[in-house]
């Protein structure tokens, strides 16, 4: 039997939204009553929460291990306090058959820090012709189904899809955008993107994928989850969903949470991401939500892209950032600001995305699973971005002033990091 008793720590209960000195016992891999007689660590004062669930991790195996294996993505995850990665499907090939996402799930295992799971393509290829064999998938181990930013256009197969779903009780996870209004857009549509002469798109793009995604889920009664919302524009509609009773949940990348469109500058593409950055009233508007409970989950969307896909012309660079690392440290931006506690944002980056894909994870409650970052919100640093433990190193962070570092990663009551 193994056991450590770690004491002297703020405990972060994101169930309870609470923050309270104590400590906090581990035993064979789970939280358990306090044992004064366990070996100790000394917090020091510090926080103790539960590790991060990230929903939206691609990791590039297979076809394109340059930019990410699962190796380097779990020491990434490890080190940015993220004890669990939920990774997409939109690999090269896609993951859509059983016999991709035992590839997948198989490398995870033999090569990852940190818990792993897969979702799998809604439809074959993510063409948005046909859909994949949901209940095989289901049984080889996918956790929710979504073919990302592919938007299935054909409303008849997304209907088929949810409804298949529903009778199977699986997760899908949609991407809201009408594809026509957001076809070729780098930048949201207004003033900044004429004077930049980028090609934009209105927020009103999102509104319209996310009604129509909503009234499928009407009629259907699947169980939805939409990736990220971003604009002010897509609130109401989801706000009256979740009054109706539906099934209905949605997240929001830490990028929209605390950049905007002026990030942008002069055309610099690692701050290029999908859905592009907004307005700062839309950015204030997903604060908002998030403390409101509107949107629940908080998510890295980590997508890494090497340096000849984005060193290149705004328009034509590759959409993404890495962001398993700058999660925490972004995210606590909005503890500093005061606009979000500590307990509000870990039950949007742990409790609530491992509440609704059914995982271990995402409590301090004893019997639950020691997943668990010690961090100091505190310390300031200066992002280098070829620091990072990521292959790619596209970062929008780089070189801008942070707070908050993790000090140590429990998986199962393991330490996988120490700074």
């Amino acid at each position: 039997m193994t056991s450590l008793r770690i004491t002297n720590v703020h405990l972060i209960d994101p169930e309870l939204q609470t923050i309270q000195l104590g400590s906090l016992t581990i035993i064979d891999g789970r939280i358990a009553a306090d044992d004064l007689s366990a070996p100790t660590l000394d917090g020091r004062g510090k926080y103790l929460a539960p590790g991060i669930v990230d929903i939206g991790v691609k990791v590039c195996e297979p076809g394109e291990r340059h930019k990410e294996s699962f190796r380097s993505a779990g020491l990434a995850a490890a080190a940015g306090g993220v004890t669990t990665m939920v990774t997409r499907p939109d690999t090269d090939p896609v993951i859509d058959s059983p016999e991709t996402l035992e590839f997948a799930t198989r490398r995870a295992q033999a090569a990852c820090a940190v818990h792993t799971y897969q979702m799998a393509a809604l439809t074959k290829g993510r063409l948005g012709r046909e859909m994949t064999e949901i209940g095989f998938m289901q049984d080889a181990g996918a956790v929710a189904f979504t073919d990302c930013d592919s938007v299935v256009s054909d409303t008849k197969v997304l209907s088929r899809a949810l409804t298949y779903a529903q009778q199977l009780g699986a997760l899908v996870i949609g991407h809201p955008q009408d594809p026509g209004l957001s076809k070729g857009a780098a930048a949201t549509s207004g003033k900044f993107a004429s004077l930049r002469a980028i090609p934009a798109a209105s927020p009103m793009a999102e509104r319209l994928g996310l009604e129509r995604d909503l009234a499928l889920v009407e009629m259907t009664g699947a169980k939805y989850h939409a990736d990220q919302i971003s604009t002010a524009l897509a609130l109401p509609a989801l706000e009256r969903a979740k009054q109706q009773g539906l099934d209905v949940t949605a997240g929001v990348s830490i990028h929209h949470l605390t950049l905007n469109e002026f990030d942008v500058a002069d055309y610099r593409s690692f701050f290029k991401v999908k859905p592009p950055l907004r307005s700062e009233e839309d950015r204030l508007a997903m604060v908002a939500a998030l403390a409101a409970g509107i949107l629940d989950i908080i998510s890295s969307m980590h997508t890494p892209q090497d340096e000849e896909s984005k060193r290149l012309p705004f328009e034509q660079a590759a959409s993404g950032a890495v962001a398993l690392e700058t999660l925490l440290p972004a995210a606590l931006r909005l503890y500093h600001a005061d606009q979000l506690s500590l307990p509000q944002l870990f039950r949007a980056m742990s409790l609530n995305p491992a509440k609704l894909l059914g995982l271990p994870g995402g409590s301090l409650a004893q019997g639950a699973p020691a997943d668990l970052i010690l961090f100091d919100p505190d310390t300031p640093f200066v992002l280098d971005r070829f620091k990072l433990h990521s292959k790619s190193k596209n970062t929008p962070f780089d070189g801008q002033r942070m707070q908050g570092q993790v000090l140590a990663t429990f998986v199962h009551g393991q330490k996988v990091y120490q700074r």
